[in-house]
């Protein structure tokens, strides 16, 4: 593996430019990352909980067995990004990749909750193995433009999960019609999702053909290394405190997020009274704002640092999240979504790229697995205190409180970020 003058990293192959194998290889990844996002978007929302209610399931037992997947990545993301630092990303990249392939192939078989249950557990090592180790291999293409290129790929990721929710609509109302959903309409479901998943690995193995990378050692593969590289790795990323508060920024950010995810529809529509359709259009205006405006981010945190937009980008999501329950003009609430969702594109844009620039080359999958767990915690976090802090400090239909005290939750994030990390005028590709 080489690097251009230019601060992008060559991977061996096919012989040509750098520059073309560069946007050869990426264009390749986002691919990958589009099957694969909308192979698992069609298998979550909203067929599984629909699947699991089939099967006799109640509201507690579908809500375990749509979390299950999330709590998988939350204590494997950091192990599966430590082993592609042992055993080279490449490799663990590809196990993902299978998981996304063959796991959705054993929903074929799924007659009761209890196997369901199993097989989510099982599926969930798709995003927690492939998860971490995608961001270090864009990472590692992209040299000094790994801000605007991490963000171009999550867009595109992004974009496979909203694709892959309303494709699993329209094929159970399709395959229904006026039924109940039958066991064999949830079966041929999960086909087109094997299907989507079999495409990503199929893709991921033209792209990355003849790019396989090595373990930096020649003792690389021995159990004595293995085991040691993984100690070092695991206490070099936890005791760096600059990973561990940056990586913090996106996880509480994200726990905004979820917050906002389960309850912004419910104060649309039990407290403004909007109509579901309205309710989604402004979860919609929230993720196009963050689709559209991260890439652009991206290459802002490139060309002139990331620290300020981490740290400012904090409070254009605590802003508007504060103030979205002392309103309920639909217009005005468009815009607070909309704003909202710019502060993401800020934040995660500049996050995932700092922890980069804060890790040497052969630690870049255990950093991108802590920084993937830390999301996964506060992804899973926010329903959960959002819906705590309702029942404690309101009736069920004033939020104000409740979102005040996650908005501070943002800000204190920030001032803990500025304190125990700084802010250097410039960071990039370092």
């Amino acid at each position: 593996m080489t690097t251009s003058d230019s601060g992008t990293v060559a991977l061996p192959g096919n012989g040509s430019s750098p520059v073309q194998d560069f946007l050869s290889t990426f264009k390749g990844l986002c691919a990958v990352g589009f099957l694969a996002r909308a192979s698992y978007g069609l298998a979550r929302t909203p067929v599984l909980a629909l699947f699991a209610a089939s099967l006799g399931a109640g509201p507690e037992a579908v809500g375990f067995a749509v979390a299950i997947s999330t709590v998988t990545g939350i204590f494997f993301k950091m192990p599966a990004g430590v082993l592609s630092d042992v055993i080279g990303r490449t490799r663990t990249l590809f196990m993902g990749l299978a998981v996304f392939a063959l796991v959705p192939f054993a929903y074929l078989f799924v007659t009761s909750y209890e196997a369901l249950v199993v097989v989510r557990f099982f599926h969930g090592f798709a995003t927690a193995v492939y998860g971490p180790v995608v961001m270090a291999v864009v990472v590692s293409v992209a040299g000094n433009k790994r801000g605007e290129m991490l963000s171009w790929f999550s867009s595109v990721t992004i974009l496979g999960t909203l694709v892959g929710a309303p494709l699993g609509g329209f094929l159970l109302s399709w395959l229904s019609g006026d039924q109940e959903p039958a066991l064999q309409d949830f079966h041929i479901i999960y086909g087109v999702v094997a299907a989507l998943g079999m495409a990503s690995l199929m893709i991921a193995l033209w792209v990355m053909r003849g790019r396989w990378d090595q373990p930096t050692s020649e003792d690389g593969r021995t159990v004595r290394s293995v085991l040691t590289k993984f100690r070092t790795g695991v206490k070099e990323i936890l005791m760096d405190r600059r990973v561990l508060l940056t990586s913090n920024m996106e996880g509480i950010q994200n726990l905004s997020v979820g917050a906002l995810e389960a309850f912004l529809p419910i104060y649309a529509v039990m407290v403004c009274g909007f109509s579901a359709f309205q309710a989604g259009l402004l979860w919609g205006v929230q993720m196009a704002s963050t689709v559209v405006a991260k890439p652009l981010m991206g290459r802002i945190s490139d060309r002139h640092g990331r620290h300020s937009l981490l740290f400012w980008g904090m409070f254009v999501c605590a802003v508007p999240f504060a103030l979205i329950p002392w309103f309920n003009s639909f217009s005005i609430l468009l815009l607070l979504a909309a704003v909202f969702g710019l502060g993401e594109a800020v934040v995660t844009s500049s996050a995932a790229a700092l922890v980069a620039d804060f890790c040497k080359e052969d630690n870049l999958g255990s950093a991108m697995g802590t920084f993937g767990t830390i999301f996964d915690v506060g992804h899973a976090s926010g329903p959960l205190l959002a819906g705590l802090l309702i029942g404690i400090f309101s009736s069920g239909t004033d939020y104000r409180i409740p979102f005040a005290i996650v908005a501070t939750l943002l800000i204190l994030a920030a001032i803990m970020f500025r304190a125990g990390v700084g802010s250097p005028a410039h960071t990039s590709g370092s």
